[in-house]
């Protein structure tokens, strides 16, 4: 299983999406989340259909957080051009592991 690592610290395991139906199903017809989606390449995201708000954290391509956002349910996202990776997470679930703008994650295996 993946998690998301910000410098040593754990924050979260992790699914990942990178077809292209993956990132168009996203989290659409699911309860909860426990941890987080990874949406790559993306750059912009949506609630609509949603059953939860989401936070979201937008990647550049060094993996370096440049914008994070909360959107409500049935919300269209602004996207980010120089995003090239999506974190979704249940909304306050990034207060809860101290992830904010200028943080370094990485994906990792757990395999390794």
């Amino acid at each position: 299983m993946p998690w998301l690592v910000n410098d040593t610290r754990v924050m979260a395991s992790t699914e990942i999406a990178e077809s292209r139906s993956e990132r168009r199903r996203g989290l659409l017809g699911r309860d909860d989340l426990d941890g987080a989606l990874v949406l790559r390449p993306c750059r912009w995201v949506h609630t609509v259909g949603m059953r939860f708000p989401l936070d979201v954290a937008y990647l550049d391509r060094d993996g370096v957080v440049i914008k994070t956002a909360r959107i409500q349910r049935h919300r269209v996202g602004v996207p980010v051009l120089t995003a090239r990776t999506i974190i979704e997470a249940r909304a306050g679930a990034f207060a809860r592991w101290g992830l904010r703008v200028g943080d370094h994650i990485e994906i990792r295996d757990d395999d390794r």
